[in-house]
Protein backbone atom coordinates (compact mmCIF):
# COMPACT_ATOMS: atom_id res chain seq x y z
CA UNK A 1 0.00 0.00 0.00
CA UNK A 2 2.71 2.30 0.99
CA UNK A 3 4.56 1.94 -2.40
CA UNK A 4 0.98 2.44 -4.44
CA UNK A 5 0.99 6.09 -2.17
CA UNK A 6 4.07 6.51 -3.33
CA UNK A 7 3.53 5.76 -7.31
CA UNK A 8 0.33 7.60 -7.30
CA UNK A 9 1.82 10.86 -6.21
CA UNK A 10 5.06 11.19 -7.51
CA UNK A 11 5.96 15.05 -8.24
CA UNK A 12 8.31 16.19 -11.40
CA UNK A 13 8.81 19.52 -9.60
CA UNK A 14 9.81 19.00 -6.21
CA UNK A 15 12.91 17.85 -4.61
CA UNK A 16 13.08 14.40 -3.77
CA UNK A 17 13.16 12.71 -0.32
CA UNK A 18 16.59 12.89 1.52
CA UNK A 19 17.36 12.63 5.00
CA UNK A 20 19.09 15.78 6.67
CA UNK A 21 22.71 14.78 6.48
CA UNK A 22 23.95 14.71 10.69
CA UNK A 23 27.00 16.75 11.64
CA UNK A 24 30.43 15.57 10.23
CA UNK A 25 34.16 16.11 10.90
CA UNK A 26 35.73 17.45 8.09
CA UNK A 27 38.23 19.27 9.98
CA UNK A 28 40.88 18.67 13.04
CA UNK A 29 42.23 21.48 14.58
CA UNK A 30 41.96 23.85 11.60
CA UNK A 31 43.05 21.76 9.14
CA UNK A 32 40.94 20.56 6.14
CA UNK A 33 40.21 16.81 5.78
CA UNK A 34 41.60 15.35 2.38
CA UNK A 35 39.31 13.62 0.05
CA UNK A 36 40.93 10.46 0.94
CA UNK A 37 40.67 10.85 4.59
CA UNK A 38 37.05 11.38 4.45
CA UNK A 39 36.26 8.36 2.00
CA UNK A 40 36.69 5.70 5.30
CA UNK A 41 33.98 6.66 7.04
CA UNK A 42 32.15 10.29 5.80
CA UNK A 43 27.96 9.78 6.33
CA UNK A 44 27.97 6.61 7.84
CA UNK A 45 27.39 6.12 11.30
CA UNK A 46 28.12 2.76 12.88
CA UNK A 47 26.03 2.84 15.68
CA UNK A 48 23.00 2.93 13.18
CA UNK A 49 24.13 -0.34 12.17
CA UNK A 50 24.46 -2.62 14.68
CA UNK A 51 28.24 -0.76 14.86
CA UNK A 52 29.32 -2.77 11.74
CA UNK A 53 32.42 -0.26 10.61
CA UNK A 54 31.74 -0.75 7.06
CA UNK A 55 27.93 0.18 6.15
CA UNK A 56 25.88 -3.11 5.50
CA UNK A 57 24.19 -3.51 1.75
CA UNK A 58 20.40 -2.24 2.48
CA UNK A 59 18.15 -4.45 0.00
CA UNK A 60 14.79 -3.43 0.66
CA UNK A 61 11.98 -1.80 -1.76
CA UNK A 62 10.53 0.57 0.86
CA UNK A 63 11.34 2.09 4.25
CA UNK A 64 8.69 2.06 7.62
CA UNK A 65 7.66 5.41 8.88
CA UNK A 66 8.00 5.62 12.66
CA UNK A 67 4.11 7.03 12.94
CA UNK A 68 1.31 7.75 10.68
CA UNK A 69 2.30 11.60 11.39
CA UNK A 70 5.78 11.00 10.10
CA UNK A 71 4.05 9.59 6.81
CA UNK A 72 1.88 12.23 6.64
CA UNK A 73 4.86 14.78 7.10
CA UNK A 74 6.66 13.58 4.54
CA UNK A 75 4.12 13.86 1.61
CA UNK A 76 3.51 17.14 2.35
CA UNK A 77 7.06 17.77 2.06
CA UNK A 78 7.32 16.14 -1.38
CA UNK A 79 4.32 17.55 -3.01
CA UNK A 80 4.69 20.73 -1.76
CA UNK A 81 2.16 21.30 1.09
CA UNK A 82 4.96 21.99 3.46
CA UNK A 83 7.66 24.03 2.83
CA UNK A 84 10.89 23.03 3.06
CA UNK A 85 10.75 19.67 1.24
CA UNK A 86 10.57 16.21 2.06
CA UNK A 87 12.93 14.38 5.05
CA UNK A 88 13.83 10.43 5.49
CA UNK A 89 13.64 7.38 3.47
CA UNK A 90 10.52 5.95 2.15
CA UNK A 91 10.81 4.02 -1.24
CA UNK A 92 14.13 2.73 -3.01
CA UNK A 93 13.63 4.47 -6.13
CA UNK A 94 14.02 7.79 -4.69
CA UNK A 95 17.24 6.87 -2.33
CA UNK A 96 18.32 4.64 0.05
CA UNK A 97 21.44 4.44 2.57
CA UNK A 98 23.86 2.90 0.21
CA UNK A 99 23.38 5.90 -2.31
CA UNK A 100 23.03 8.59 0.48
CA UNK A 101 26.97 7.64 1.92
CA UNK A 102 27.98 6.83 -1.62
CA UNK A 103 26.51 10.59 -3.09
CA UNK A 104 27.56 12.41 0.03
CA UNK A 105 31.65 11.29 -0.56
CA UNK A 106 31.31 12.08 -4.47
CA UNK A 107 30.57 15.60 -3.62
CA UNK A 108 33.55 15.82 -1.44
CA UNK A 109 35.80 15.33 -4.38
CA UNK A 110 34.42 18.20 -6.56
CA UNK A 111 33.33 20.88 -3.36
CA UNK A 112 29.90 20.01 -5.07
CA UNK A 113 27.18 21.08 -2.17
CA UNK A 114 24.88 17.93 -3.51
CA UNK A 115 25.28 14.78 -5.65
CA UNK A 116 23.47 12.18 -7.49
CA UNK A 117 24.17 8.64 -8.99
CA UNK A 118 22.26 6.78 -11.32
CA UNK A 119 22.67 3.16 -12.96
CA UNK A 120 25.13 4.02 -15.60
CA UNK A 121 26.65 7.00 -17.01
CA UNK A 122 24.85 7.90 -20.05
CA UNK A 123 21.34 7.28 -17.62
CA UNK A 124 22.94 10.30 -15.83
CA UNK A 125 23.64 12.52 -19.05
CA UNK A 126 20.56 11.54 -20.47
CA UNK A 127 17.89 12.24 -17.67
CA UNK A 128 20.10 15.60 -17.10
CA UNK A 129 19.27 16.79 -20.13
CA UNK A 130 15.89 15.87 -19.91
CA UNK A 131 15.60 17.34 -16.63
CA UNK A 132 16.54 20.96 -18.17
CA UNK A 133 15.66 20.87 -22.49
CA UNK A 134 12.12 21.14 -23.77
CA UNK A 135 10.69 21.69 -27.41
CA UNK A 136 12.10 24.76 -29.04
CA UNK A 137 15.08 24.37 -26.96
CA UNK A 138 18.83 24.37 -27.40
CA UNK A 139 21.78 22.59 -26.31
CA UNK A 140 25.31 24.22 -26.76
CA UNK A 141 27.79 21.28 -26.59
CA UNK A 142 31.62 20.71 -26.90
CA UNK A 143 32.67 18.33 -29.87
CA UNK A 144 33.91 15.36 -29.86
CA UNK A 145 31.49 14.00 -27.25
CA UNK A 146 31.66 10.18 -26.47
CA UNK A 147 28.92 8.70 -29.12
CA UNK A 148 26.24 7.94 -27.07
CA UNK A 149 26.34 11.17 -25.32
CA UNK A 150 26.39 13.00 -29.00
CA UNK A 151 23.69 10.44 -30.50
CA UNK A 152 21.69 11.33 -27.37
CA UNK A 153 21.68 14.93 -28.35
CA UNK A 154 20.84 14.85 -32.23
CA UNK A 155 19.09 11.69 -32.69
CA UNK A 156 17.07 11.51 -29.39
CA UNK A 157 16.33 14.62 -28.16
CA UNK A 158 15.78 15.88 -31.65
CA UNK A 159 12.39 13.67 -31.53
CA UNK A 160 10.84 15.79 -28.62
CA UNK A 161 12.01 19.42 -30.79
CA UNK A 162 15.58 19.95 -29.03
CA UNK A 163 18.33 21.04 -31.22
CA UNK A 164 21.66 21.56 -31.19
CA UNK A 165 25.03 23.57 -32.13
CA UNK A 166 28.14 22.95 -30.73
CA UNK A 167 31.65 23.70 -30.81
CA UNK A 168 35.03 22.54 -30.71
CA UNK A 169 37.37 21.83 -27.96
CA UNK A 170 40.03 24.23 -27.81
CA UNK A 171 37.82 27.21 -29.06
CA UNK A 172 38.26 30.68 -28.12
CA UNK A 173 36.04 33.11 -25.96
CA UNK A 174 35.13 34.31 -28.93
CA UNK A 175 34.21 31.29 -30.84
CA UNK A 176 32.61 30.11 -27.70
CA UNK A 177 30.05 33.27 -27.93
CA UNK A 178 29.50 33.72 -31.26
CA UNK A 179 28.33 29.66 -31.23
CA UNK A 180 26.13 30.27 -27.95
CA UNK A 181 24.62 33.49 -29.93
CA UNK A 182 23.93 31.61 -32.87
CA UNK A 183 22.02 29.05 -30.61
CA UNK A 184 20.09 32.11 -28.75
CA UNK A 185 18.77 33.20 -31.89
CA UNK A 186 17.98 29.24 -33.03
CA UNK A 187 15.91 29.06 -29.58
CA UNK A 188 14.08 32.09 -30.44
CA UNK A 189 12.90 31.30 -33.68
CA UNK A 190 11.87 28.00 -31.79
CA UNK A 191 10.34 29.47 -29.49
CA UNK A 192 12.57 28.06 -27.04
CA UNK A 193 15.66 28.66 -24.98
CA UNK A 194 19.32 27.71 -24.56
CA UNK A 195 18.74 25.05 -22.32
CA UNK A 196 22.11 23.72 -21.53
CA UNK A 197 25.92 24.02 -22.31
CA UNK A 198 27.24 20.64 -22.46
CA UNK A 199 31.09 19.67 -22.23
CA UNK A 200 33.52 17.20 -22.28
CA UNK A 201 36.84 18.19 -21.19
CA UNK A 202 39.26 15.77 -21.84
CA UNK A 203 37.27 15.14 -24.96
CA UNK A 204 36.83 11.23 -25.73
CA UNK A 205 38.71 10.15 -27.40
CA UNK A 206 41.10 12.86 -28.65
CA UNK A 207 41.71 14.17 -25.22
CA UNK A 208 41.37 17.70 -26.09
CA UNK A 209 40.69 20.29 -24.10
CA UNK A 210 37.98 22.59 -23.12
CA UNK A 211 38.37 26.29 -21.57
CA UNK A 212 35.66 25.72 -19.29
CA UNK A 213 36.60 29.37 -17.75
CA UNK A 214 35.92 31.07 -21.20
CA UNK A 215 32.90 29.03 -21.70
CA UNK A 216 31.98 30.74 -18.49
CA UNK A 217 32.40 33.89 -19.50
CA UNK A 218 30.89 33.55 -22.66
CA UNK A 219 27.75 32.53 -21.38
CA UNK A 220 27.61 35.13 -18.87
CA UNK A 221 28.12 37.85 -21.36
CA UNK A 222 25.70 36.19 -24.34
CA UNK A 223 22.68 35.13 -21.68
CA UNK A 224 20.72 37.41 -19.92
CA UNK A 225 19.19 34.47 -17.65
CA UNK A 226 22.04 31.65 -17.03
CA UNK A 227 21.69 27.91 -18.34
CA UNK A 228 23.67 25.44 -16.43
CA UNK A 229 26.95 24.58 -17.75
CA UNK A 230 27.90 20.51 -17.39
CA UNK A 231 30.78 19.00 -18.11
CA UNK A 232 31.29 15.36 -18.13
CA UNK A 233 34.74 14.45 -16.38
CA UNK A 234 35.39 11.16 -16.48
CA UNK A 235 38.79 11.39 -18.33
CA UNK A 236 40.30 13.13 -15.19
CA UNK A 237 38.10 12.93 -12.38
CA UNK A 238 37.98 12.55 -9.79
CA UNK A 239 41.83 13.54 -8.60
CA UNK A 240 42.94 15.07 -11.68
CA UNK A 241 40.42 18.07 -12.63
CA UNK A 242 37.82 19.74 -10.45
CA UNK A 243 35.74 21.69 -13.22
CA UNK A 244 33.21 23.48 -10.72
CA UNK A 245 36.27 24.95 -9.42
CA UNK A 246 36.51 26.94 -12.86
CA UNK A 247 32.88 27.65 -13.62
CA UNK A 248 31.09 24.38 -14.63
CA UNK A 249 27.66 23.91 -12.70
CA UNK A 250 27.85 20.48 -12.96
CA UNK A 251 30.30 17.83 -13.30
CA UNK A 252 29.32 13.83 -14.90
CA UNK A 253 30.86 11.17 -14.46
CA UNK A 254 30.50 7.40 -15.76
CA UNK A 255 31.70 5.46 -12.63
CA UNK A 256 32.22 2.82 -13.99
CA UNK A 257 35.85 3.99 -15.06
CA UNK A 258 38.22 5.84 -12.67
CA UNK A 259 35.77 5.48 -9.53
CA UNK A 260 34.69 2.30 -9.99
CA UNK A 261 38.22 1.45 -11.37
CA UNK A 262 37.47 -2.83 -11.40
CA UNK A 263 35.96 -3.34 -14.57
CA UNK A 264 33.38 -5.07 -12.59
CA UNK A 265 30.78 -2.82 -12.15
CA UNK A 266 28.85 0.01 -14.53
CA UNK A 267 27.24 3.60 -12.86
CA UNK A 268 27.15 7.31 -13.17
CA UNK A 269 26.45 10.34 -11.06
CA UNK A 270 26.31 14.53 -11.60
CA UNK A 271 27.10 16.45 -8.97
CA UNK A 272 26.88 20.24 -8.06
CA UNK A 273 24.60 22.87 -6.63
CA UNK A 274 21.32 21.46 -4.85
CA UNK A 275 19.89 24.04 -7.00
CA UNK A 276 20.78 22.94 -10.14
CA UNK A 277 20.20 19.08 -8.92
CA UNK A 278 16.73 19.19 -7.92
CA UNK A 279 15.29 19.37 -11.39
CA UNK A 280 17.20 16.27 -12.37
CA UNK A 281 16.52 14.51 -8.79
CA UNK A 282 12.87 15.05 -9.20
CA UNK A 283 12.86 13.64 -13.18
CA UNK A 284 15.18 10.37 -11.54
CA UNK A 285 12.38 10.26 -9.25
CA UNK A 286 9.79 9.70 -11.42
CA UNK A 287 12.03 7.67 -13.82
CA UNK A 288 14.08 5.33 -11.76
CA UNK A 289 17.49 5.15 -12.97
CA UNK A 290 19.27 5.19 -9.51
CA UNK A 291 22.72 2.78 -8.95
CA UNK A 292 21.04 -0.02 -7.00
CA UNK A 293 22.03 -0.60 -3.22
CA UNK A 294 24.74 -3.33 -3.93
CA UNK A 295 26.65 -1.12 -6.61
CA UNK A 296 26.46 1.41 -4.37
CA UNK A 297 28.63 -0.62 -1.69
CA UNK A 298 30.95 -1.35 -4.28
CA UNK A 299 31.41 2.19 -5.30
CA UNK A 300 32.07 2.92 -1.58
CA UNK A 301 34.81 0.70 -1.54
CA UNK A 302 35.98 1.67 -4.77
CA UNK A 303 36.64 5.08 -3.04
CA UNK A 304 38.77 3.95 -0.61
CA UNK A 305 41.46 3.27 -2.89
CA UNK A 306 40.38 5.41 -5.96
CA UNK A 307 43.82 7.70 -5.31
CA UNK A 308 45.98 5.24 -4.70
CA UNK A 309 45.01 3.61 -8.41
CA UNK A 310 44.92 6.84 -9.74
CA UNK A 311 48.28 7.85 -8.95
CA UNK A 312 49.86 4.90 -9.94
CA UNK A 313 48.04 4.56 -13.55
CA UNK A 314 49.17 7.88 -14.09
CA UNK A 315 52.56 7.12 -13.14
CA UNK A 316 52.45 4.29 -15.30
CA UNK A 317 51.27 6.14 -18.67
CA UNK A 318 53.69 8.49 -18.24
CA UNK A 319 56.42 6.00 -18.90
CA UNK A 320 54.99 4.24 -21.56
CA UNK A 321 53.91 7.53 -23.25
CA UNK A 322 57.99 8.43 -22.99
CA UNK A 323 58.69 5.49 -24.70
CA UNK A 324 55.86 6.08 -27.00
CA UNK A 325 57.08 9.00 -28.27
CA UNK A 326 60.23 8.29 -29.62
CA UNK A 327 59.12 4.67 -31.39
CA UNK A 328 59.01 4.74 -35.27
CA UNK A 329 55.98 3.43 -35.82
CA UNK A 330 54.25 5.92 -33.66
CA UNK A 331 53.57 9.43 -35.34
CA UNK A 332 51.69 10.72 -32.44
CA UNK A 333 50.04 10.88 -29.13
CA UNK A 334 47.37 12.26 -27.49
CA UNK A 335 48.36 12.63 -24.08
CA UNK A 336 48.02 16.06 -21.70
CA UNK A 337 51.69 15.35 -20.18
CA UNK A 338 53.04 15.87 -23.67
CA UNK A 339 50.89 18.79 -25.49
CA UNK A 340 52.37 20.86 -28.62
CA UNK A 341 49.67 23.21 -28.68
CA UNK A 342 50.42 25.99 -26.87
CA UNK A 343 46.28 27.07 -25.97
CA UNK A 344 45.83 23.43 -25.02
CA UNK A 345 48.90 23.80 -22.78
CA UNK A 346 47.44 26.60 -21.34
CA UNK A 347 43.80 25.18 -20.62
CA UNK A 348 45.96 22.18 -19.09
CA UNK A 349 47.82 24.21 -16.62
CA UNK A 350 45.09 27.00 -15.51
CA UNK A 351 42.76 23.54 -15.33
CA UNK A 352 43.97 19.85 -14.88
CA UNK A 353 46.27 18.73 -11.70
CA UNK A 354 47.34 15.81 -13.85
CA UNK A 355 47.74 14.26 -17.21
CA UNK A 356 45.86 10.97 -16.56
CA UNK A 357 46.28 7.78 -17.63
CA UNK A 358 44.13 7.53 -20.55
CA UNK A 359 45.52 8.94 -24.28
CA UNK A 360 45.49 8.20 -27.91
CA UNK A 361 48.24 6.95 -29.93
CA UNK A 362 48.79 7.21 -33.47
CA UNK A 363 50.30 4.06 -35.27
CA UNK A 364 52.07 4.32 -38.67
CA UNK A 365 49.16 3.62 -41.64
CA UNK A 366 46.16 2.85 -41.18
CA UNK A 367 43.27 0.38 -39.86
CA UNK A 368 45.05 -2.65 -41.09
CA UNK A 369 48.44 -1.29 -38.81
CA UNK A 370 45.90 -0.98 -35.90
CA UNK A 371 44.53 -3.94 -35.62
CA UNK A 372 47.57 -5.75 -36.09
CA UNK A 373 48.99 -4.22 -32.90
CA UNK A 374 45.84 -4.64 -30.79
CA UNK A 375 46.21 -8.41 -31.89
CA UNK A 376 48.93 -8.63 -31.11
CA UNK A 377 49.34 -7.40 -27.59
CA UNK A 378 49.57 -9.70 -24.55
CA UNK A 379 49.05 -7.61 -21.19
CA UNK A 380 46.68 -4.73 -21.95
CA UNK A 381 43.46 -6.10 -23.14
CA UNK A 382 41.50 -5.26 -26.61
CA UNK A 383 38.37 -3.78 -24.85
CA UNK A 384 36.64 -0.92 -24.53
CA UNK A 385 36.04 1.24 -21.32
CA UNK A 386 39.02 2.88 -19.20
CA UNK A 387 40.22 3.58 -16.10
CA UNK A 388 40.14 0.22 -14.51
CA UNK A 389 42.80 -1.63 -12.82
CA UNK A 390 43.84 -3.29 -15.75
CA UNK A 391 45.47 -1.62 -19.48
CA UNK A 392 42.56 -1.46 -22.23
CA UNK A 393 43.21 -0.72 -25.88
CA UNK A 394 40.23 -0.39 -28.16
CA UNK A 395 40.06 0.93 -31.89
CA UNK A 396 37.75 4.40 -31.38
CA UNK A 397 37.37 5.00 -35.59
CA UNK A 398 35.47 0.79 -35.77
CA UNK A 399 34.14 0.68 -31.98
CA UNK A 400 32.73 3.12 -29.41
CA UNK A 401 32.66 6.15 -32.27
CA UNK A 402 32.14 3.43 -35.48
CA UNK A 403 28.28 5.21 -35.38
CA UNK A 404 29.62 8.89 -35.64
CA UNK A 405 29.44 10.23 -39.47
CA UNK A 406 32.80 10.04 -41.13
CA UNK A 407 32.72 13.44 -42.39
CA UNK A 408 32.55 14.73 -38.60
CA UNK A 409 35.00 11.91 -37.54
CA UNK A 410 37.34 13.17 -39.71
CA UNK A 411 37.20 16.71 -38.24
CA UNK A 412 37.59 15.70 -35.07
CA UNK A 413 40.61 14.04 -35.71
CA UNK A 414 39.16 10.19 -34.89
CA UNK A 415 41.08 8.81 -37.70
CA UNK A 416 41.72 5.02 -38.77
CA UNK A 417 45.52 5.44 -36.90
CA UNK A 418 44.32 5.82 -33.74
CA UNK A 419 44.09 3.73 -30.85
CA UNK A 420 43.19 4.33 -27.33
CA UNK A 421 44.76 3.34 -24.27
CA UNK A 422 43.99 3.44 -20.80
CA UNK A 423 47.34 2.15 -18.64
CA UNK A 424 46.47 0.34 -15.84
CA UNK A 425 48.43 -0.27 -12.15
CA UNK A 426 50.55 -3.12 -13.62
CA UNK A 427 53.88 -2.76 -13.96
CA UNK A 428 54.92 0.39 -16.06
CA UNK A 429 58.12 -1.63 -17.56
CA UNK A 430 56.23 -4.68 -18.28
CA UNK A 431 53.58 -2.82 -20.35
CA UNK A 432 56.11 -1.17 -22.09
CA UNK A 433 57.43 -4.17 -22.82
CA UNK A 434 53.81 -5.47 -24.32
CA UNK A 435 53.86 -2.54 -26.34
CA UNK A 436 57.18 -2.85 -27.98
CA UNK A 437 56.83 -6.38 -28.84
CA UNK A 438 53.02 -5.25 -30.52
CA UNK A 439 54.70 -2.49 -32.61
CA UNK A 440 57.53 -4.61 -33.58
CA UNK A 441 54.76 -6.77 -35.24
CA UNK A 442 52.95 -3.73 -37.00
Amino acid sequence: MRAAMADAIDSTDKPTPRRKPKPEKTAIGGRELQPSTLMMGHGFDPALSEGSLKAPIFLTSTFAFENAAAGKRHFEGITGKRAGGAEGLVYSRFNGPNQEILEDRLAIWDGAEDALTFSSGMTAICILMMAYASAGDVIVHSGPLYAASEGFVSKVMSKFGVTYVDFPAGASKDEIAEVITKAKCQAGANGGKVAMIYLESPANPTNALVDIEAVREARDACLKKPCPIAIDNTFLGPLWQRPLDHGADIVAYSLTKYVGGHSDLVAGSIAGAKSWMDPVRALRNTMGGIVDPNTAWMLLRSLETVELRMQRAGENAAKVCAFLKEHPKVTGLGYLGLIDDASQQDIYDRHCKGAGSTFSVFIKGGEAECFRFLDNLQIAKLAVSLGGTETLASHPASMTHLSVPDERKAALGITDSLVRISIGIEDADDLIADFEQALDLV
